[in-house]
């Protein structure tokens, strides 16, 4: 079985990423959306609320699973039994971070990492733009899954 975790933050979950989860489904037998806890971050949405956006956008794609994790990504993927990472690359400058991430998985373990390019209107949006737009009254409906918005 081809299983691949996709692991992030996802405060919030983004049409950027769903676009990767997409598109990784049909190249995997399963994903496991890992919610990476980072005590030292701050995040605007709980782990809760993180956790349900994830399971309500996807809740019709039985090939996908959501689930938690703490510490290095390598371990969780052994906990689980996944031979991949799914990554998605926006920009250059997602590349070169992504890349010494992957080299050390890879020199930590035999963890292979896939990249897939997020689609072009897709590639502009980051968590990080949608919780400033969220902060300062912005419409962020257009930047984010169904699941995400609040009412």
């Amino acid at each position: 079985m081809r299983r691949a975790i996709f692991p992030g933050s996802f405060d919030p979950l983004t049409l950027g990423h769903c676009d990767i989860i997409e598109r990784g489904v049909t190249l995997f037998d399963e994903i496991i959306i890992a919610i990476g806890v980072n005590s030292d971050k701050k995040y605007m949405f709980s782990l809760e609320e993180r956790t349900q956006f994830m399971k309500e956008a996807f809740k019709n794609e039985p090939k996908i699973k959501v689930l938690t994790y703490q510490g290095l990504t390598v371990d969780f993927c052994k906990e689980v039994n996944a031979d991949f990472i799914l990554r998605g690359l926006r920009n250059s400058g997602d590349f070169e971070f992504e890349k010494a991430i992957a080299h050390t998985n890879r020199k930590l373990s035999n963890i292979e990492t896939v990249f897939l390019l997020t689609t072009s209107g897709k590639s502009y949006i980051s968590s990080s733009i949608v919780r400033d737009v969220i902060r300062n009254g912005g419409d962020y409906t257009g930047l984010v899954p169904p699941s995400v918005v609040v009412k």
